[in-house]
C-alpha cells in the first residue's frame, strides 16, 4: 500500500482527479482455449493471452474459428454485486423478459456475491451477459473477455456518479483533515471508489495514511454496508459511490438526514453492460438490440434506477469512456491479469 500511495501522490500532482469504484480478481482460472499462434496475435500488453484485438479497440475480438463460438440455450445475466441481490432480481425482471423475447433464449438472473466471483464466472464461460461496476470493467475486459457497449444515463444523456466521503449527520467531523485518529470504512481493497480513489486522495492532498496510523482503516465488504455503518454510527466515516447512496435513500433503507458528505469527487462512468466475447455474432447482435430497444417507461428497471436518475441505455466504448479509469489504474500499478 505504501508504494500505491507514493504512485498516487506523483500522479495527482500531474492530473487532478479521483477515480471510481472497481475490483480485481483474487485468483485466475486456467485458460480454456487460446488463439492459434498466440505470440503473433495483436493485443494490448495488459490483455490476457487468450484474446486478440486486431481492430485496436482494446476489447477482445470474437474468435475467428466458429468452433469457438458459444450459443447457449439459456443466457446467464448478472448485475454487479453492489447491494441486496433480491432487489435487483426484481428490478431487472422486465428487461430480462425483453432480452428473452429479442434473443429467443431463456434468460436467468445470476446473483453474484463478489466482483471476483462475477469475473471468474464470465472467464469460465458460466456468465454470458452482465453489468460490471465501473472499476471492474478493465478487469472484465482484459481478464474475462467482456465486451462492454452500453451504460445507463439520465434522460438528457448525462451519466455517471461520484465518490463521496460521508460521516454521521451529528458527527463533529467537518472536513477531511478531521479524519485523523478516526475509524474510516472502505468497501474492499480492490475497489476504486471504495478504497483506491479515497486512499489516493487522502495521501496526495491531505497527507493522511492508515499505514502511518493517521486513521484506522476497516473494510465493510460493500458500499451498502459502509453507508449503513455510517448511518448507524458504526464508522466515523466511509468512502462510497453516491449512486448507491441515492438509491438506498429513495428505497427508505436509510434517511438522508442520517448522513452528511464532507467530500465529493468529479463524475465518472457508471456500470457498463455487455456480453462475453465468444457469443455467436448473431446472438451478440441480438443482445445489443435488446438493450437498444428496451422501453423504460413503466418498467421495473425504471422503478429502481430512476432513484439515481437513470432513464435510458446509451452506447459507449471502452476505449473512450474508460480512459480515465485506465489512467488511474496505471498510475497505481494495477494489473488486470495475473
Amino acid at each position: 500500500m505504501a508504494r500505491m500511495m507514493r504512485l498516487a501522490f506523483l500522479y495527482f500532482m500531474v492530473v487532478a482527479f479521483v477515480t471510481a469504484c472497481g475490483s480485481t480478481p483474487q485468483t485466475t482460472t486456467a485458460p480454456t482455449s487460446a488463439p492459434a499462434a498466440a505470440d503473433a496475435c495483436p493485443r494490448p500488453p495488459e490483455m490476457d493471452a487468450r484474446f486478440c484485438d486486431e481492430d485496436g479497440d482494446l476489447v477482445a475480438d470474437p474468435p475467428k474459428d466458429p468452433a469457438q463460438w458459444v450459443n447457449p440455450d439459456t443466457l446467464i445475466f448478472a448485475y454487479t454485486p453492489v447491494e441486496d441481490p433480491s432487489v435487483y432480481r426484481v428490478a431487472w425482471a422486465d428487461f430480462l423478459a425483453h432480452l428473452e423475447k429479442v434473443t429467443g433464449k431463456k434468460v436467468e438472473f445470476f446473483a453474484v456475491d463478489s466482483n471476483a466471483a462475477q469475473l471468474e464466472a464470465m472467464r469460465a464461460g458460466r456468465l454470458h451477459v452482465a453489468g460490471f461496476n465501473s472499476g471492474s470493467v478493465p478487469f472484465a475486459v482484459n481478464f474475462a473477455g467482456f465486451v462492454p457497449f452500453t451504460m445507463m444515463a439520465k434522460a438528457d444523456g448525462s451519466f455517471g456518479y461520484e465518490m463521496e466521503i460521508i460521516v454521521p449527520a451529528n458527527s463533529d467531523i467537518q472536513s477531511i483533515e478531521d479524519l485523523r485518529g478516526r475509524r474510516v470504512a472502505f468497501t474492499e481493497p480492490t475497489s476504486n471508489s471504495g478504497f483506491k480513489a479515497p486512499s489516493a486522495l487522502l495521501a496526495s492532498q491531505f497527507n493522511l495514511s492508515s499505514e502511518r496510523g493517521d486513521f484506522e482503516a476497516v473494510f465493510s465488504g460493500g458500499h451498502d454496508n459502509s453507508i449503513l455503518g455510517v448511518a448507524n454510527g458504526d464508522y466515523d466515516a466511509a468512502a462510497i459511490a453516491n449512486s448507491v447512496m441515492k438509491r438506498m435513500i429513495k428505497r427508505g433503507v436509510i434517511k438522508a438526514d442520517q448522513i452528511r458528505s464532507i467530500y465529493r469527487s468529479q463524475t465518472f462512468p457508471t456500470t457498463a453492460y455487455g456480453y462475453v466475447y465468444n457469443l455467436t455474432p448473431e446472438l451478440a447482435a441480438k443482445v445489443r438490440e435488446a438493450f437498444a430497444t428496451f422501453n423504460w417507461e413503466g418498467s421495473s428497471l425504471q422503478q429502481e434506477f430512476s432513484k439515481s436518475g437513470e432513464a435510458q441505455f446509451i452506447p459507449i466504448t471502452y476505449k473512450e469512456h474508460w480512459e480515465v479509469i485506465r489512467q488511474i489504474d496505471k498510475a497505481l500499478g494495477v494489473k488486470y491479469v495475473q
